[in-house]
């Protein structure tokens, strides 16, 4: 695993596939794992140095660590489990501001009294949420937040979520392998990829523009073909014998196009051609049609088709086109 990059302020996500090296890489910046080599700073601080032998115990690097599984103490109610976190603070006074404050701030009031076993996974999260924030952590992180929760409750708590974030001035680093996790909340990513980060851009620029095949593969790009430069806004895909005119130059290092799912459309005058349907499945609010070009390679790939349903033909169109904006110029990542 060799990860290096820089993070600001806002929220920084990480987005990858299992086993990747998401959580390592925030249990290292913590302090419960140690790194072989190498080096982390947190504004301006040196947590650790392989080459200096400097290695901040966990307690001293302030830091807060949401855990996939929130970790509260069974035994403690949700106020004692607060206290936890304001453990250093001797005044008690001081204490008893800091608590109110922050049960006010994430809604935990009527809660105190609860152990973890009474409370919903969205008030588990949020008083161990509390717990971190009370101490004022110059950096938060988010391990997976939501993948204990169920998709009703996840969607709601994203928006919760993205609020208190809001209200947190210090920096945020979030691990995710959801994609639309990580577009709600985030306002970069980084693409984790094998232990290393093939990409890292704004949200909407990486969604909008991958760059690199696992960026589009991990962004939910579905069609993905090996492609080469013919020109300079022109590529050719071999599998599906087409060329493909494109918005933005043809770089010499492209060697795959992305087109996402969505991109279809069947009045499309651009990048138009023959197709004929294989397949189609439909879902709660939508179709997935699975097609083919008509001189298309033997062997290679369907091709995928989302569309609402209120928007599915009658009849499989002859032919589909995709706008020039739309074909994702992709190449491999560069470690």
């Amino acid at each position: 695993m060799r990860v290096s990059f820089d993070a600001e302020a806002g929220v920084t996500g990480i987005l990858g596939a299992s086993g990747c090296g998401k959580s390592m890489t925030l249990r290292c910046i913590a302090g419960i794992e140690k790194p072989d080599e190498g080096y982390i700073v947190l504004n301006g601080e040196t947590l650790f140095d392989s080459k200096k032998k400097i290695n901040i115990p966990p307690q001293k690097r302030r830091v807060g660590y949401l855990f996939q599984g929130y970790a509260l103490f069974p035994n403690m109610n949700v106020k004692k489990n607060i206290l936890c976190g304001l453990h250093k603070e001797k005044n008690a006074d001081k204490r008893h501001k800091e608590f109110l404050n922050i049960i006010k701030l994430l809604q935990l009031e009527g809660l105190e009294n609860l152990l973890p076993s009474q409370l919903s996974g969205g008030q588990a999260q949020r008083a161990a949420l509390a717990r971190i924030l009370v101490n004022r952590p110059c950096l938060l992180m988010l391990d997976e937040p939501f993948s204990a929760l169920d998709s009703h409750l996840q969607e709601h708590l994203q928006i919760e979520m993205k609020h208190l974030l809001e209200q947190y001035d210090g920096m945020v680093l979030m691990v995710t392998h959801n994609r639309d996790e990580a577009y709600h909340l985030c306002s970069q990513i980084a693409i984790m990829d094998s232990g290393k980060f093939s990409a890292m851009k704004p949200a909407s620029i990486l969604f909008s523009d991958p760059g690199t095949i696992t960026a589009a593969v991990v962004t939910g790009c579905k069609n993905i073909a090996a492609a080469r430069k013919t020109g300079k806004y022109e590529v050719e895909v071999p599998d599906w014998n087409l060329k493909f005119t494109t918005e933005q130059p043809v770089k010499d290092d492209v060697c795959a196009i992305g087109i996402r799912a969505h991109y279809f459309n069947a009045e499309t005058l651009q990048n138009r051609f023959l197709v004929y349907k294989t397949d189609e499945m439909e879902e709660l609010f939508e179709w997935l049609i699975r097609f083919r070009y008509v001189n298309q390679k033997e062997g290679t790939q369907d091709i995928w088709w989302r569309l609402p349903k209120d928007q599915m033909p009658r009849l499989m169109p002859q032919a589909l086109g995709i706008e020039p904006s739309n074909i994702h110029l992709l190449s491999s990542p560069n470690y």
